[in-house]
């Protein structure tokens, strides 16, 4: 590796560290864990997906969508069950990798992605306006207005350091800068230690404390099915993301199953669950990271910040943080989105709208798939008003209709209303030589066809069928002649 790309994933990977650990540890809060849960999790995920995963420069560690979901199951069952909760939903992943389903992703429609992006956006933003608070209470007076002229000075720098140098990443040097800036002066302003103390040792290596019966099976496996989608679909999205960020195609397959093996040595070592998180992967990214070697970093330093460096982690102003993971969110935005509205089709602008705004106020499997639902539903409405027919006499009195487009369960009532049973000749031809049948609702359709013919005393002669049709009328045990 040449010196100057191992210089840039290493600094990409300091920032991208100080920006994992306030998230973790929130993420952890929320879901009624220890914080250290959290910090090993990142630790874990973050290095072995790093090593081993399919695409360079994307960061892994306990995220919040996960959070979300195992939540309940703590509440209820406790830790132990959540840590065998992720020893399966890591197998799931496995399995899902091995299949080779990470192609799926591809499915997921450009305006779905647009909303996906633009959903966590909204969610990183939202996410850091809860250290505005104190307890449930906003912050105000002096403190407020401290916090939001430090956040003001962290977001000056990110934008403005690029122009005079890019020697470090400017969201390290606005971190470090502010921390500094804040301790010389004695800034009576929250830090890091404010949210949780990070000071711990190694993780220790063991089994969850459980009965291993299928009682036990009942109650994780919904849990570890539901993390192991959400982690699967926010990993291969991310995943998409950083492809067009870098130019360049990572291995969706490889990724599913070096994520479900980091899951699962977390939940070994007591760590959380997790995926990848764009916002971090857009800090790593942006502050130049492109190796795995940035990733490798970033863990690894999560781990010394637990052992070693607790007491000056905890000395980070958290508006310095607050205002670099303001700048993710502006990044991470598609603004694009907003200036093309007016121009695509009223279903694509709808689709972004949903997919955002469910994001932000449910969860980001529940966006996609409602998304992926919505365009789908519309394609098949376009799709079926595409499909129309032409017919007329031939020299021995028979009729031949010639219908062009795709029949499928969407475009069969079109289909049908093609014809006219009572007023046609006795013999009829339907050429199907521009015609595809898609699904079981197409066979449906013929066989509905030739028993109207066959009602009225007339017969339907089919032809110029393709072979893959042929085939699904032989297995339905429909006649094509």
């Amino acid at each position: 590796m040449k010196p100057a790309r191992l210089r840039a994933d290493i600094l990409a990977g300091l920032t991208t560290s100080f920006a994992l650990v306030p998230e973790c540890i929130a993420f952890a809060l929320v879901a009624h864990l220890n914080p250290l849960m959290g910090l090993y999790g990142a630790f874990i995920l973050c290095t072995l997906t790093a090593l081993f995963g399919g695409r360079p420069g994307m960061i892994s560690g306990a995220a919040g969508s996960m959070a979300v979901v195992i939540v309940a199951l703590v509440v209820q069952h406790g830790v132990q069950y959540l840590l065998a909760t992720v020893l399966l939903g890591g197998l799931i992943m496995i399995a899902f990798g091995l299949l080779r389903l990470g192609k799926l992703v591809r499915i997921v429609p450009y305006p779905v992605m647009l909303g996906f992006v633009n959903g966590l956006a909204i969610i990183i933003a939202l996410a850091q306006l809860e250290h505005f608070k104190t307890g449930e209470r906003w912050l105000g007076g002096m403190a407020l207005w401290l916090m939001l002229g430090l956040v003001a000075l962290t977001m000056a720098i990110v934008y403005l350091l690029p122009r005079l140098s890019r020697a470090v990443p400017p969201a390290l040097a606005a971190i470090l800068g502010v921390g500094l800036l804040v301790y010389l002066l004695g800034l009576p302003t929250r830090t890091l230690g404010d949210m949780a103390h990070i000071a711990g040792g190694l993780p220790q290596f063991v089994l969850p404390d459980i009965a291993w019966n299928l009682d036990t099976l009942g109650i994780i496996a919904p849990y570890a099915f539901l993390m192991a989608m959400v982690g699967l679909l926010e990993t291969l999205l991310t995943l998409n993301l950083t492809d067009e960020f870098t130019e360049s195609r990572g291995a969706p397959d490889r990724e599913c199953v070096a994520l479900g093996a980091a899951n699962i040595v977390s939940g070994l070592f007591g760590g959380m669950g997790g995926c990848a998180m764009i916002g971090q992967t857009v800090i790593n990214l942006s502050s130049g990271g492109r190796g795995r070697l940035s990733g490798v970093v970033a863990g690894v330093m999560i781990l010394l910040f637990v052992l070693f460096l607790s007491p000056l982690i905890e000395r980070i102003p958290l508006a310095a943080l607050v205002g670099v993971m303001f700048v993710v969110s502006q990044q991470t935005f598609a603004w694009g989105s907003l200036r093309v509205l007016h121009k695509v089709p009223l279903n694509d602008m709808l689709v972004i709208v949903a997919v955002t705004a469910i994001t932000v106020f449910t969860d980001l499997a529940t966006a996609v798939l409602c998304g992926i639902v919505i365009a789908a539903l519309n394609f098949a409405w376009q799709h079926s008003r595409e499909l129309y027919a032409d017919s007329h006499q031939e020299a021995d009195g028979s009729k031949l209709y010639r219908v062009h487009g795709t029949l499928f369960f969407a475009s069969t009532t079109s289909f049908l209303n093609h014809f006219d049973p009572a007023g046609d000749p006795a013999q009829v031809t339907l050429d199907c030589q521009h015609l595809s049948f898609v699904d079981y609702s197409a066979i449906a359709a013929l066989k509905t066809l030739r028993e109207r013919y066959a009602k009225a005393g007339k017969h339907l002669r089919v032809t110029h069928l393709s072979e893959r049709c042929k085939q699904l009328l032989k297995r339905a045990g429909i006649q094509h002649g």
